[in-house]
């Protein structure tokens, strides 16, 4: 007690000393509220005043222009949880690190060349200081306008502060359509393709139409040079971004071809469900989000008060985008459908991206119900009547909308806001605001969006593809990407169900993109054919007898155990069907090991185990040999490549029927 009291006593005292320092220190200029900072001292000059009132008002633009930058950075996350959420998980870390390597080499082949070529003779911002005007060089055809810019490759000759935010901000936008065609793609594309792509899209393709609308280029001056209206008008990148990318998305999704299993042989589609909803729902709130920064962001200057209307805007279309997409799907299909409720309001977002600055918010109303209703009706069309498989809906919300929010500044421009964009005096006016010359002027941009945008793409791809290759084996795409092309599961803790959506069927459609690959018959047709493979280079099998001699009849009852890749489960199962094997046991089970001269790295280190989705097939046989389940089940697994799996067999000294009470081979009646 007595130690307790003199500890409670030098806390007190302590506590006492600490108040009185604190009562009585009081350093020498101190404000604790700040007033005296914005007080003038009697000795400012008027160049003093216009000094301090230029930076605060560079500065807030500045801050508004890196801030917003920062945010629409995490675009690449929202992507990435979309695209990963859609798609199977057996692809889980190949979808998710291709969205963030994406990012990277968008970002390397922008610094080095893209930026020259779109903003290199675009003047820089004006609310970003006059360091722009270092932006002087462009290509230009005379009477016709600019083409390319060529100043500031690798930022070289460009060491401003203002170019640098320009160039921040700029190519957070450009790496967005890097992202695009990823989702189009997904669950087939080989990543080192997508790398290539990524240096393509973002070293010439974005920068190049970029330039022509954003930089100075012909499409901008179209109204300076021909007289039509303002030129092509994007704000926030409708065409620029979105329309680009899913110009790219559909030229992707034309040449890679669809998934295995995807379309029948009869061309309907099956439905192949994401497997984490919530996880592409959350990445939805992260884009809306983001959103704001994007459309508002790009005012590129504080003090430019209609960023409030462009926010607000944003927020209208998306939001009747998702809603009306929701009711859509609730009253044709009777349920509110998830993903296309998230879709719905990423069609708003895209559609209004480019009219934001010009519209009022009856007009951000309709422009995102028509957006909503778009995209519900692109969705089954390219599936259903294009034949194009679109994992995430990339070509719908990107490429459509994104054609649709150009056409709308065309059409709902009120004249408000836009005075002087591009050279042109007065503000941008629409078609159902007394202008047709403006809707001219993005009908022009639609045309070039398919030309350049579409036609470019599908070139490069047809070209990739024939050099490089575009799609993974397609043992590889039915075993899941996530091993063959990343080296680690996205889930190794997880057992992954699979479903009849991951193997390969006698009902699917041909796809041609597999012609390219040898193997291709072991994997279309349901089993290979007798003979098709060199059975005696199969996986040995491994015997284990048991010595028990006590058997309830004097008919032989063996059991089978087979542990094979999941891949291959459909077509063992055919083909033991077809001996008379009718009963089977199925698990899905881990298959736990390290195969010698194969290893995997996980940071740098190699894998001692690796826990492998499998399959557990067992069968007990009395009638059918035993013979011919083992060699059925060697033609049917064997590829040569490590993991084709193993076969045991076992003796079993009898069987009970619970429900009858027989045994030994009358129990096995109904099951054989």
């Amino acid at each position: 007690m007595k130690r307790l009291e003199k500890i409670i006593g030098m806390l007190l005292l302590m506590g006492v000393i600490m108040t009185i320092f604190m009562v009585t220190a009081s350093a020498a200029g101190a404000d604790p509220t700040g007033a005296s900072y914005v007080l003038p001292t009697g000795n400012e000059t008027l160049a003093d005043v216009a000094t301090v009132a230029n930076k605060g008002l560079l500065g807030s633009n500045y801050v508004w222009i890196m801030v917003c930058g920062f945010m629409v950075f995490f675009f690449q996350c929202g992507f990435a949880m979309v695209e990963t959420g859609f798609c199977r998980g057996k692809n889980a870390a190949h979808t998710m690190t291709m969205n963030f390597m994406v990012f990277l080499v968008g970002a390397v082949g922008y610094f080095l060349v893209g930026f020259a070529l779109q903003m290199g003779g675009s003047g820089g911002a004006a609310g970003l200081g006059s360091g722009g005007s270092v932006l002087n060089a462009m290509v230009s055809i005379p009477g016709f306008g600019g083409i390319v810019g060529y100043k500031g490759f690798a930022l070289g000759g460009t060491y401003d502060v203002g170019i640098y935010a320009l160039f921040f901000f700029q190519m957070v936008f450009m790496d967005t359509t890097v992202t695009i065609p990823t989702g189009s793609m997904a669950e087939r594309v080989k990543y080192s393709a997508m790398v290539i792509t990524s240096f393509f899209i973002s070293m010439i393709l974005y920068p190049l139409f970029a330039n022509w609308v954003w930089g100075g280029g012909w499409l901008a001056t179209l109204g300076k040079n021909f007289g039509i209206e303002h030129g092509v008008v994007d704000f926030a990148g409708s065409a620029v971004v979105h329309s680009m990318g899913g110009m790219l998305a559909l030229a992707g999704a034309i040449v890679i071809g669809p998934r295995i299993g995807k379309f029948k042989k009869d061309g309907t589609a099956r439905a192949f469900p994401g497997h984490n909803i919530p996880m592409a729902i959350i990445g939805t709130i992260i884009l809306f989000f983001c959103w704001f920064a994007f459309n508002a962001g790009s005012t590129l200057n504080a003090s430019d008060f209609r960023l409030s209307v462009v926010a607000t805007n944003t927020m209208i279309a998306g939001a009747v985008g998702g809603l009306v997409a929701m009711f859509y799907m609730w009253i044709k299909y009777g349920k509110p459908d998830p993903s296309m409720t998230a879709n719905g309001a990423l069609a708003g977002l895209v559609a209004i991206t480019a009219p934001c600055a010009f519209v009022n918010g009856i007009s951000a109303f309709i422009i995102g119900l028509i957006g909503a209703l778009l995209v519900c009706i692109a969705v089954p069309f390219v599936e259903n009547k294009l034949k194009l498989d679109d994992p995430v809906g990339a070509i719908s919300v990107h490429c459509v909308n994104g054609l649709w929010g150009v056409i709308a500044v065309g059409l709902f421009a009120d004249g408000t806001y836009g005075e002087g964009w591009n050279g042109v005096a007065g503000g941008v006016k629409g078609l159902f605001f007394g202008d047709a010359s403006q809707l001219v002027a993005q009908l022009i941009a639609v045309a070039v969006l398919f030309i350049w945008g579409f036609g470019v793409s599908f070139v490069f791809f047809k070209v990739l593809d024939k050099v490089w290759g575009l799609r993974v084996a397609p043992e590889d795409e039915l075993e899941g990407l996530d091993i063959p092309e990343m080296g680690i599961l996205a889930y190794p803790d997880s057992q992954l169900v699979r479903s009849e959506l991951d193997y390969d069927s006698a009902d699917n459609a041909e796809i041609k993109q597999l012609a390219r690959f040898k193997n291709r018959e072991t994997i279309i047709e349901p089993y290979p054919k007798a003979n098709s493979v060199n059975i005696d280079r199969a996986v040995p099998v491994e015997v284990v007898s048991n010595p028990a001699t006590s058997v309830a009849s004097d008919v032989k009852i063996t059991k089978i155990d087979i542990i094979t890749k999941q891949s291959k489960f459909e077509a063992l199962k055919e083909a033991l069907m077809e001996i008379g094997i009718a009963g089977m046991t199925v698990t899905q089970v881990l298959g736990c090991g390290i195969q010698k001269g194969k290893t995997e790295h996980y940071r740098g280190v190699e894998l001692e185990v690796n826990l492998l989705p499998k399959v557990q097939v067992e069968i007990v046989v009395t009638k059918v040999p035993v013979r011919t389940v083992i060699e059925t089940a060697k033609r049917v697994l064997y590829t040569g490549h490590i993991g084709d799996g193993k076969i045991f067999i076992y003796d079993v000294e009898n069987v009970i029927k619970v429900r009858t009470g027989e045994e030994g081979y009358d129990a096995l009646q109904d099951v054989e």
